[in-house]
């Protein structure tokens, strides 16, 4: 036997290249699944959390709920019979007291005579007095009335006598003095109700609105500051009846209503009440975006925040109270606007 290998087979050219590996199997691609729909509502839905620590104006809250308390013909019908069996007791009473000291000593039983004589004389003339400011008042509401009636039916003639109890009313008014000269001069050639009345109201009416302007920045920045400066309990509800009672007589005197005491406090009834009606007392937001950094202040210090806002709400009671109290609608002055009110009366107040 040989010692030579064995020789291998040969190879075609063919068999000499790698066979190529096999393909991987292709998965088949599916569709995307379409887009779920959201039964509820989305987050783009939710309205924004609200901000619970914005001023409220509690203290011109509460005094509107003060001024606005109303008693039923039940408590009326009390407190007629309660004060009526008081004054009877105390009428008995000074009698007594005044015969048994004119037994006892003529000249101290005069002197009592005299004294309770006063007393009754003083009680009736501040009851005449109080009268007399319910007829102004009433008076100022039928002015308004008859002007509005005026206006809306184009009757000259009653716009004129409208304009002749303007001029009769103010006829005392030395401040007035020169817008009645005006007046009376180019009344006669006026004949249209619109331009007379409008005439009527820029010569008398726009210094009286300056004056209850002043007043109303005077109350507004007294409400405010006490809010914002005095932490005591119910001061700043005091505060805020006391100015908004004195600045409601104010208004009423510069028209020339001269409101009494139970004639103030009736005035001011009618302004919350009215305004209540309207919704325009618990309007916060408004409120302090009206007013420029208000937002910011109250986040700084919520009691200037709240005096902020007792001062805007005092404000806009004012201007009710003008509208109340004007002889003459708005219409040929503008209204003023609780903003620039607002702007005026707490410059230098607070730092914006």
């Amino acid at each position: 036997m040989s010692d030579t290998p064995p020789k291998k087979p040969m190879l075609l050219d063919w068999d000499t290249r790698e066979a190529p590996p096999p393909e991987a199997p292709r998965m088949a691609r599916r569709p995307p699944p379409p887009p779920e729909t959201v039964s509820g509502p989305t987050p783009a839905d939710v309205p924004p959390v609200p901000d619970l620590d914005l001023p409220q104006g509690q203290a011109m809250l509460a005094a509107s709920r003060i001024a606005t308390v109303r008693t039923s013909r039940l408590g009326r019908f009390a407190g007629w019979v309660f004060g009526t069996l008081l004054v009877f007791v105390l009428s008995v009473a000074a009698v007594d007291f005044v015969t048994s000291l004119l037994t006892r000593n003529s000249l101290l039983g005069a002197a009592a005579f005299v004294l309770i004589g006063t007393a009754v004389v003083t009680g009736l003339a501040l009851a005449l007095r109080e009268w007399w400011a319910y007829v102004r008042l009433e008076r100022l509401d039928s002015l308004r009335e008859s002007a509005i009636a005026a206006r809306a039916s184009g009757d000259l003639k009653a716009a004129r006598r409208v304009v002749g109890a303007l001029e009769k009313m103010y006829g005392h008014r030395p401040d007035l003095r020169w817008g009645r000269a005006r007046l009376s001069e180019r009344q006669a050639e006026v004949f249209d109700v619109d331009g007379l009345l409008g005439l009527a109201e820029n010569e008398l009416l726009v210094s009286l609105d300056q004056s209850a302007r002043r007043e109303i920045e005077a109350a507004a920045r007294q409400v405010a500051a006490v809010t914002a400066l005095v932490p005591l309990a119910l001061a700043d509800v005091a505060t805020a009846l006391y100015a908004n009672l004195r600045m409601v007589r104010r208004i009423a005197e510069i028209y020339g209503g001269r409101s009494g005491s139970f004639g103030s406090v009736r005035l001011l009834r009618r302004v919350f009440t009215s305004l209540i009606a309207a919704g325009a007392v618990a309007m916060t937001d408004d409120l302090l975006h009206s007013v420029a950094g208000g937002g910011v202040l109250s986040k700084v210090s919520r009691r200037f925040g709240e005096g902020m806002v007792n001062g805007a709400l005092t404000a806009r009671v004012g201007v009710a109270a003008m509208e109340l109290c004007r002889p003459l609608p708005f219409h040929a002055a503008p209204r003023p606007k609780v903003t620039n009110l607002i702007s005026r009366s707490l410059t230098g107040l607070f730092d914006r």
